[in-house]
């Protein structure tokens, strides 16, 4: 691979909903610029982006992928991302270290969820942004259906530079708007024809939309074009480059990945308007380590190094690749860096351009540039730079993962097989989360998705060797009493020489906090149990509230007053009156009226306006109380508090209510006492268990 400096690179990351073209695209344009001498096939799992196992045999993007490719002298990092939700994370990692988003949209499909998604994604990091309106090939395909969509959608920022031309309705070319000029697809290059007659009324109010974009960048061209002057070529391609950088006008290019129709003119057209780092981003703003002092990260070969990991890669076979874009000085094999975040030296070796899953050894890498590198123990997100000037650069903003289920290795004796294969799989992934429930003795695995779940399990089995079962998490209930009684609690036992003597008179009531298990009170008179028992009276209490009577829950919000009892001079003990308290605590447990109280949530549900009522709906049959809404960015944020237990599986049911739209965030609130046919339903449950 040629070297390169940092004017000739662009960094562009892929986008859009799954399905809809983006790595046949890739695929397409990995073979017109000559990075492979065969366009492959997601049906047939045969491309350069998805070479992982997972990805050829469901024949989707799971992880992103880089493809260099080299055109019109400069070297274009294209990072190609997974359209499935459940593997968002990848998008954000990805987008983190773009300087420019192409989003594929299907001609067929029109704009759908993941377009309206990838949208947010790059507004939310201000990155310029191109359409690619692909499947132009057939004959379903409606460009100026997908145009009034996204003009419905974004207003006049998007700007038409292509129309389709059609020959008995097939997708033979199209007008470059720009240049006012035919283009017709001869075998494998594009060539310069006529504008046919019946598309000039149609071109004509599209060229005005793109010439009042032009207008507006600049008060000379503004003057220019209300003098009704004609701009020339240069003005408008210069002023366009602004205004695509500037995220003023939004592009919109046809053609066809499948049959690598509009891929170079696409390839072209990102040279030509997408931004490069150093004159477009000259510097990033990143953080001393130890004052968190804002720092100027200035983009040059003659600047300290600062370089950011955004993907690991483990392999049980090859190891651990951290993947990362330099932001300034140079990258160099044989070297030393230092992780920041770690406050830790490591020893480079070896660089490398990642194409695919093929690493192309290089000496070293210039700022914008994108690399990977074999280190022992950075982690993604972690900054490598110069230890005499340490930074931190901004971390990746990852969904929250609210899909949980609970671990159940299948074959005895593999859970430390699991824990291995788990935390090798949370390096490549940060949005994995393995938590302990030592409650209810469960692992718990968090993901962003079931399907996100299902592909963890299936990388355990290949990757690790190692099968698993997931099943649904025990809720955390607790249990308490809402009544006060008085009870007594007796251990005496006889079996020759010292027998056992305890004997405790125990008032329990609500305590009011249910926050902590218990209170424990003394108000005994006269000595009718000495001080030097109190604290054996209190671990029995300790031991008794770790299971209540109802369903062996952990028991809260008890206050238990010692007020009566008695001794033998020489039989008592502490063991007895330990016992005789766990005695006293069924029985008055039993007494007090007992319930059951369940975790509750809070929870934030964002979803458009038309989404409001099913939402609402939905909470209401899953015992909710919806306590208010809030309008945020065209959206509504509904925001109430749902029993623990009802939101189980809850982010898959909201994609599917809002097909895509909808995201919600969710933290435990407090206790509450469980409604009666809840209450019976766990109690028999726990009955059945036991």
């Amino acid at each position: 691979m040629n070297v390169y400096s940092s004017d000739q690179i662009r960094n562009i990351v892929i986008l859009g909903h799954g399905g809809c073209g983006k790595t046949n695209l890739v695929d397409a344009m990995a073979f017109v610029t000559g990075a492979i001498n065969r366009q492959g096939r997601v049906e047939e799992g045969n491309t350069i982006s998805d070479f992982d196992k997972e990805e050829m045999k469901r024949k989707i993007s799971i992880g992103t992928s880089i493809i260099p490719v080299e055109w019109e002298g400069c070297k274009i990092n294209v990072l190609d991302t997974p359209g499935c939700f459940d593997f968002a994370g990848e998008v954000k990692e990805a987008i983190r270290v773009a300087d420019g988003a192409i989003i594929v949209i299907s001609g067929k499909s029109g704009v759908e969820v993941g377009t309206e998604k990838a949208w947010e994604y790059v507004e939310e990091m201000n990155i310029p942004k191109m359409f690619f309106v692909t499947d132009m090939d057939d004959e379903q395909a409606n460009l100026y259906d997908v145009i009034d969509s996204l003009k419905e959608l974004y207003g006049k920022r998007i700007a038409p530079f292509h129309i389709p031309i059609r020959d008995e309705g097939k997708f033979v070319g199209f007008v470059n708007v720009t240049k006012m000029e035919g283009r017709k697809f001869v075998k494998d290059h594009v060539e310069t024809c006529p504008i046919p007659n019946d598309l000039i009324d149609e071109i004509e109010p599209i060229r005005e939309m793109i010439l009042e974009a032009v207008a507006e960048t600049s008060d000379e061209l503004m003057e220019k074009y209300f003098a009704q002057e004609e701009f020339t070529l240069e003005e408008i391609q210069s002023a366009l480059h602004k205004g695509v950088v500037d995220g003023e006008i939004v592009p919109i290019l046809c053609g066809s990945g499948m049959n690598n129709t509009g891929v170079q003119v696409l390839l072209s057209s990102i040279v030509k308007y997408m931004p490069y780092p150093k004159e477009e981003h000259p510097f990033v703003i990143g953080k001393n380590p130890e004052t968190l002092e804002e720092i100027e990260v200035i983009c040059g070969e003659e600047q300290p190094l600062s370089a950011f990991i955004f993907k690991t890669i483990v392999d049980p076979y090859i190891g651990k690749l951290s993947l990362f874009r330099v932001y300034s000085g140079v990258f160099k094999s044989d070297s030393m860096v230092y992780n920041a975040n770690k406050d830790i030296d490591e020893k480079v070796s070896h660089l490398f351009c990642l194409r695919g899953k093929e690493q192309i050894e290089v000496k070293q890498l210039v700022p914008g540039d994108i690399g990977a590198v074999k280190l022992s123990n950075s982690s993604t997100g972690n900054t490598l730079c110069d230890k005499k000037n340490p930074v931190l650069l901004e971390a990746i903003n990852y969904p929250e993962s609210l899909a949980v289920m609970a671990i159940v290795p299948k074959t005895k004796g593999d859970e430390e097989k699991i824990s291995v294969g788990l935390q090798k799989l949370m390096e490549e992934d940060p949005t994995i989360k393995v938590v302990m429930d030592p409650e209810n003795h469960q692992e718990l695995l968090y993901g962003t998705g079931d399907q996100h779940l299902d592909v963890i399990v299936s990388k355990l089995s290949s990757k690790f060797k190692v099968e698993v079962d997931l099943v649904k998490p025990r809720v955390a209930y607790r249990e308490t009493i809402k009544g006060k009684v008085k009870v007594q609690g007796k251990h005496k036992k006889q079996s020759g020489g010292h027998g056992q003597y305890g004997d405790v008179h125990i008032e329990f009531e609500p305590s009011g906090d249910l926050e902590h298990p218990y209170i424990f009170e003394e108000k005994v008179f006269g000595g009718s149990v000495p001080k030097n028992y109190f604290p054996a009276v209190e671990k029995g209490l300790q031991e008794s509230v770790q299971r209540g009577v109802l369903a062996g829950y952990p028991v809260v919000g008890v206050k238990a007053t010692l007020v009566d009892g008695s001794y033998h001079p020489v039989d008592s003990s502490e063991m007895a009156f330990k016992i005789a308290t766990t005695v006293a605590f069924k029985k008055g447990f039993q007494e007090a009226k007992p319930v059951l109280l369940e975790p509750i949530a809070s929870v934030k549900i964002l979803v458009p306006d038309v989404y409001m009522g099913d939402i609402i709906g939905d909470l209401n049959k899953r015992r909710g109380r919806v306590l208010g809404m809030l309008p945020m960015n065209g959206k509504q944020e509904i925001q109430g508090e749902v029993p623990m237990a009802e939101m189980f599986g809850y982010s898959t049911d909201l994609r599917s209510m809002t097909q895509g739209r909808g995201t919600f965030t969710m933290k435990f609130e407090r206790y509450e006492q469980a409604p009666s046919d809840v209450q019976e339903k766990v109690i028999e449950e726990s009955k059945k268990e036991a």
